[in-house]
């Protein structure tokens, strides 16, 4: 066990002291909801996509953990075991007199503010390039408006250079970007572009611009619909085919449009075995009720996708956890150790304004500030101002989030029993840095690390030792104790404190 001088231990000493008067995090322990999953990838990804952020945030919405109290969201997931997050990216979500599109207005600064959030908890970032302005998904692949009337070189420029710019920006800001997705659900295309010879140019000028950007940083492609088994095989084939440089094969998994569980395990093993791919579910989601919670309806309620052979979970926060214990399971089936992940959909996207227990005039009341601020924090899946961009679908269904009663948080903020499941999945996972095993990041995990490093008796020395060890290398010194201090205090740590590891 390596041990520093008597100088650094004095400092850290002082920098505990300071820290136990005003910066102690707790962090209340919780029962177990789901059953743990023995991994074949010990750094099996436990993602959330929290794109929609910084606009609810901007409407007034604050996070708490189940019991009250007040904390960034990103300390709130990484102490519940989420290990990654994702953010989605449009080239100029904004129209001509600088309105935003809606959505959480997800430009390249927004994406590098939630990137840099995230790291300081530890939590490393997927990027999610859409190459549109808008939503970008099987129903449309729109390029963005500065790029109309591109010929395809000139679109495949254009993506290389706004890639390697974007992830410049992201990475400056202190984000720890691990992935980059080249579009977002490309399965009938992407910038505008479905022929296949064409989108693989395009997938490959995005991926040129990763791998210059860093070899350490995985490429993802990202289809959907993997009910469709000869398609999504077909797909495999054709990034085969025409020499696709990626890493991981991405898949979208709703269970009330895509199929069985059985199925998505089978469809990714195709990848995984002919072509040696790593696989993941990008977006997965559940509700956890069927009523809804702002004014706007739901993908899921009584009357839609509420039903189906597929469906195999209730509608309640144990039947939220399980579904995502179960697709996360049905991944880590994947043949050959080559299930990656899976990322939860937007799981702290809430309501702006609760509206469940109010009626009448107070309900419409209610709902016409949710609107308000739909319009102007761009908190809702879409704004009137996105006609500019997309008359067709968001320029006349605009409104507020549809997915409220899918996530992980109450609509006042309130982490849900539902939000262990991030943990609880690790069988035998503890809290990175929590050396004192009581499910909590706070100075006394610090004071155990400094009490071992000083010579002290200390019980269970070697636990404290497997705990306090951020850097994995199996020696504990007092820049562990400094590294917990700095992230007690909102610092940047270049470890994921404060994440559930897998023993």
């Amino acid at each position: 066990m390596k041990r520093k001088s008597f100088f650094l231990l004095l400092t850290a000493l002082i920098l505990a002291v300071c820290l136990s008067m005003s910066c102690t995090v707790s962090a209340a322990e919780r029962e177990s909801v789901v059953e743990p999953i023995d991994f074949q990838n010990p750094g099996f990804i436990r993602g959330m996509d929290v794109s929609s952020l910084l606009s609810l945030e901007s409407a007034g919405v604050r996070y708490t953990t189940e019991y009250g109290e007040e904390q960034d969201i990103m300390q709130i997931l990484a102490e519940n075991g989420v290990n990654y997050i994702r953010v989605r990216v449009w080239n100029d979500p904004y129209d001509a007199d600088g309105f935003g599109y809606g959505g959480g207005n997800n430009d390249v600064e927004k994406a590098a503010e939630i990137g840099r959030r995230a790291a300081l908890y530890g939590m490393k970032l997927l990027v999610d390039f859409h190459y549109s302005d808008f939503w970008a998904d099987p129903a449309k692949q729109k390029a963005p408006k500065a790029w109309s009337g591109m010929n395809l070189n000139q679109k495949c420029e254009a993506v290389k250079a706004f890639t390697a710019e974007s992830l410049s920006t992201i990475k400056n800001a202190g984000a720890d970007v691990g992935m980059v997705q080249i579009g977002n659900e490309t399965t009938t295309g992407i910038c505008g572009e479905n022929s296949w010879r064409n989108m693989a140019q395009i997938f490959n000028a995005g991926s040129a611009a990763v791998r210059a950007f860093s070899p350490d940083v995985s490429v993802a492609i990202h289809f959907t619909n993997p009910e469709r088994t000869d398609t999504i095989k077909a797909l495999a084939d054709f990034l085969h085919d025409y020499h696709v440089d990626y890493d991981v094969f991405a898949t979208s998994y709703y269970p009330y449009w895509h199929g069985s569980l059985q199925n998505l395990t089978n469809v990714l093993s195709y990848a995984a075995e002919k072509y040696g791919k790593y696989t993941m579910v990008a977006e997965t989601s559940y509700a956890n009720t069927l009523r809804d919670t702002d004014g706007h309806p739901n993908t899921v309620s009584e009357y839609n996708n509420n039903t189906g052979d597929n469906l195999l979970w209730d509608f309640s926060y144990e039947g939220q956890a399980q579904e995502l214990r179960d697709v996360m399971y049905a991944v880590n089936k994947v043949s050959n150790g080559k299930g990656l992940g899976v990322f939860y959909w937007e799981g702290a996207w809430i309501s702006v304004g609760d509206t469940r227990r109010l009626g009448g005039s107070d309900y419409t009341a209610r709902v016409e500030k949710n609107k308000l601020l739909w319009e102007s924090e761009g908190c809702g899946w879409a704004a009137s101002y996105a006609n500019d961009y997309d008359p067709d679908d968001a320029g006349k269904w605009y409104g507020g989030s549809a997915v409220d009663n899918q996530a992980f948080f109450s609509p006042q903020g309130a982490a849900l029993p539902s939000l262990t499941v991030f943990k609880e999945v690790v069988r035998d996972g503890f809290l990175l840095g929590d050396t004192d095993s009581d499910s909590t990041l706070d100075i006394p995990d610090v004071t155990l690390i400094q009490r071992v490093c000083a010579y002290a008796d200390v019980k269970d020395e070697q636990a404290v030792i497997l705990r306090g060890d951020l850097s994995r290398d199996g020696s504990l010194d007092v820049i562990d104790a400094t590294y917990i201090q700095r992230h007690l205090a909102g610092m940047y740590t270049p470890y994921p404190i404060g994440t559930i590891i897998a023993p």
